[in-house]
């Protein structure tokens, strides 16, 4: 199962890729860029979920933070993290998220089971969601860059949105836990 995950997973995220070229390009082609309201928040949407789709799934099969150095997940002022925290109001994203998806005991258990091992899984999961919400924004950035040129400013503008409550809001929340965790293992000893 496990080896037709890594086989199925990279699949999805190359077709998504497909797409996102394919919206991209349609886009720039189509002259008139007089979209309404509601098509433009379904477009600005949807370039924003196959974006992050690329990154999460191929995050689903691989260790995909071993892309990245130790020195980046590690957290060199963790009081500037705590007052971004606060002042973006994460605790509410933070709440949303329990709700919604993370309520459910299963998600929970799936990153964190209550043991010290779990921690070390708990805190692999953090960098994994982390990448892919950082590859995820930078490419929408991107993405966001382009279609400015091509004068597409209120999908740009959604899009820009979505991506801050979408995956720097996450980034933030995974350095989050990661400082309370390491508050936590410092003073146990773990």
């Amino acid at each position: 199962m496990k080896n037709l995950k890594r086989i199925i997973l990279p699949v999805f995220s190359l077709f998504l890729i497909y797409r996102t070229i394919d919206l991209v390009s349609s886009l720039i082609s189509n002259k008139s860029n007089d979209f309404s309201i509601l098509k433009t928040i379904v477009i600005s949407f949807l370039l924003t979920l196959f974006i992050t789709g690329i990154f999460a799934f191929i995050g689903f099969a691989y260790p995909t933070n071993r892309l990245l150095t130790a020195s980046y997940y590690k957290i060199n002022n963790p009081k500037l993290l705590e007052y971004l925290y606060k002042l973006l109001g994460l605790k509410y994203f933070r709440t949303i998220l329990l709700i919604t998806f993370w309520g459910r005991k299963n998600n929970r258990k799936k990153y964190f089971n209550g043991t010290k091992k779990g921690l070390n899984n708990f805190i692999y999961q953090t960098k994994q969601s982390e990448f892919g919400h950082l590859g995820a924004f930078i490419l929408i950035l991107i993405c966001s860059i382009i279609l400015l040129f091509n004068r597409l400013y209120f999908i740009v503008l959604i899009m820009t949105i979505l991506n801050v409550v979408g995956n720097i809001y996450p980034i933030i929340l995974q350095r989050f836990h990661r400082i309370r965790i390491e508050k936590i293992t410092n003073y146990n000893n773990i």
